[in-house]
C-alpha cells in the first residue's frame, strides 16, 4: 500500500475530514461580460455585494454559498467588496486584490480589446523601479515608483521628460501602478506614437501621514489637508526630485516636467504646481478634492501672467463625482483670474476607471511642440 492511499485512509479518520467544503469560483466572468460572485458564508444573515461606483447590491443564498450575477459590464478592472452582516471583506477566491492603506478590496478583470489603453499587448514594455528612502521632511521611511519607457539606456546623452504622477486619499505611492495601470497605458500609447516616451515617477502622497488616521475624519480638518500638501510639496522638492534627477536621465527643463494626480493627489498638483510655475508647465487635475475653497490664499500669485508659461492646465472630473461642483468653483475662480485651462467633465464618478481614462487623455498631450 503506497503512502498516498495510507494519507487518505488516515486523514478519512479524522473528524470533519470528509465534510471540508468544496473550493468556489469567484469571480467568474461570462461571455456576455456579466459577472457572478460567490462568497461561503453559512452563518452571516445578510450579504451584500458592493462594486466600485455602484450601488450595492443583495446576494442570495444557496445553502451558506452566497452569489450574485450583475448585468454586462464594460471592459476595465472594478474593484469590489462583500459586507456580510455589515462587515467588508475581500473575496478569498480572488488573488488579484486593489490595494488601499484603509479599504483593500478584491479585483476583477473584465476583458476587453486591444484597444483599451490599460490591456496589456504585444509592444515594448518599460520598467517600473521600486525606491525606498528616509524622509527627514516627514520624518517617516517611504518608498516612490519609477517608470521609464521601452528601450530607457540609463547611459545614454538623451534626457527624458517627466511627469509626477500622484495618488489620491488611502492609496499608496503603488496605487498608479497596481491599479491605476500607468506603465501598461504608457507602454500603449507610447508603442502607437500617441505619446512622448517619458518617466514617470509615483511617490507617497502624505506629508503629514496622520492624515490617515482611521479612527477618525481627519481629512476634514483644513489646517491639517494643508500641511499635508505642503509638507508633501516640500519632501517632493527637496528629496524626491533630486534623487531621481540623479539616478535618472531626465530634463531638468520645466517645459519638460509635468505634475497631475488624482483626487487628494490632484488638489496637490494643482498646489504644488500652480505656486511654482517656474517648475512645471505641464499640470493636471483628476477628481480632485480636499484643496478647500479660499482659492485667493491657495494661489495668492495666480493670475493672467500664468499664461505665458503653462503648457497645459487639465481640469478634469466625472459628472456623478461628488466633487463636480468643488471643480467647477475652482474653474470658475481661475476664469476670474484669466488663467487659461481645459476642462474636462466625463461620464463617471470618483473611480478609477474614470482617471486610468484621464490619464490616456493627458498623457498623450504632455510634451508635445516645440520645447
Amino acid at each position: 500500500m503506497n503512502r498516498v492511499v495510507l494519507f487518505l485512509l488516515a486523514a478519512a479518520a479524522v473528524p470533519g475530514f470528509a465534510q471540508q467544503a468544496p473550493p468556489i469560483q469567484s469571480p467568474e466572468v461570462h461571455p456576455d461580460r456579466s459577472v457572478t460572485f460567490r462568497f461561503r458564508a453559512p452563518n452571516a444573515k445578510e450579504v451584500l455585494f458592493a462594486r466600485e461606483g455602484a450601488e450595492r447590491i443583495p446576494m442570495k443564498d444557496d445553502q451558506g454559498v452566497w452569489s450574485v450575477t450583475t448585468a454586462p459590464l464594460e471592459p476595465d478592472f472594478y474593484g469590489y467588496s462583500f459586507v456580510a452582516d455589515g462587515v467588508h471583506l475581500i473575496d478569498p477566491s480572488n488573488s488579484l486584490m486593489k490595494p488601499n492603506l484603509l479599504n483593500a478590496e478584491s479585483e476583477v478583470h473584465v476583458p476587453g480589446p486591444a484597444s483599451l489603453p490599460w490591456e496589456i499587448n504585444d509592444v515594448p514594455h518599460g520598467a517600473v523601479h521600486h525606491h525606498f528612502y528616509r524622509s527627514g521632511i516627514v520624518g517617516d521611511d517611504r518608498d516612490f515608483y519609477v517608470y521609464t519607457p521601452p528601450g530607457y539606456d540609463p547611459a545614454a546623452k538623451k534626457l527624458y521628460p517627466v511627469l509626477y504622477l500622484l495618488h489620491g486619499y488611502s492609496d499608496d505611492a503603488s496605487g498608479w501602478t497596481a491599479v491605476g495601470r500607468a506603465n501598461v497605458i504608457l507602454d500603449n500609447l507610447i508603442a502607437q506614437g500617441k505619446a512622448k516616451p517619458m518617466l514617470i515617477v509615483m511617490t507617497l502622497g502624505y506629508g503629514a501621514p496622520e492624515i490617515l488616521s482611521p479612527a477618525s475624519q481627519r481629512f476634514r480638518d483644513p489646517e491639517l489637508r494643508t500641511r499635508n500638501m505642503s509638507k508633501f510639496r516640500d519632501a517632493l522638492f527637496t528629496e524626491v526630485m533630486p534623487q531621481v534627477e540623479k539616478s535618472y536621465r531626465v530634463a531638468k527643463d520645466r517645459n519638460l516636467r509635468a505634475i497631475a494626480g488624482l483626487s487628494m493627489g490632484g488638489a496637490e498638483s494643482l498646489f504644488t504646481g500652480l505656486n511654482a510655475i517656474d517648475r512645471f508647465a505641464w499640470i493636471g487635475a483628476f477628481s480632485s478634492g480636499g484643496m478647500g475653497e479660499d482659492f485667493n490664499a491657495t494661489f495668492p500669485a495666480l493670475d493672467a501672467k500664468a499664461n505665458a508659461q503653462l503648457r497645459l492646465l487639465w481640469i478634469a472630473c466625472g459628472t456623478d463625482d461628488r466633487l463636480i461642483e468643488p471643480n467647477r468653483k475652482f474653474r470658475d475662480w481661475l476664469k476670474s483670474k484669466s488663467v487659461q485651462f481645459i476642462p474636462i467633465e466625463t461620464p463617471g464618478s470618483h473611480t478609477w476607471m474614470v482617471w486610468r481614462r484621464n490619464l490616456a487623455e493627458f498623457a498623450a498631450l504632455l510634451f508635445q511642440g516645440k520645447n
